[in-house]
């Protein structure tokens, strides 16, 4: 009998600006680490001309856990979207955040600030 675990049904994603920089996130489901490379890197190719794209994925098979800050200052990218997957419960999931530096830095604050209620 399998477990039960949690995931999500199907890839969606968000756009929002913050002084000047726009972030594009995306969620989908994987069920393993080679579908999340995958989905990545498709990512990577579309979004090429973008600063960063911080992701984190979470597998059962494998029972493997992965972040990157993918250039963003240390610890300020990945781990917090990391935690987000995690606190939800999420697993068999990546997701990823796009930056286009809009040219004001946020500071280490400002990239881990939650987005307030209503914006997306």
């Amino acid at each position: 009998m399998e477990e039960a675990y949690t995931t999500v049904w199907a890839e969606a994603s968000a756009t929002f600006t913050e002084k000047k920089s726009r972030f594009i996130g995306h969620i989908a489901p994987v069920q393993n680490e080679g579908e999340a490379l995958t989905y990545l890197n498709g990512l990577r190719t579309k979004y090429w001309d973008a600063n960063h794209n911080v992701y984190a994925y979470i597998t059962r098979e494998g029972n493997i856990t992965r972040c990157s800050d993918d250039g963003e200052p240390q610890g300020t990218g990945g781990v917090p979207v990391l935690g987000v997957l995690q606190k939800e419960g999420l697993t068999d999931v990546i997701a990823v955040v796009t930056r286009y530096f809009g040219g004001t830095l946020l500071g280490v604050g400002g990239l881990v600030r939650p987005i307030p209620t209503g914006q997306s």
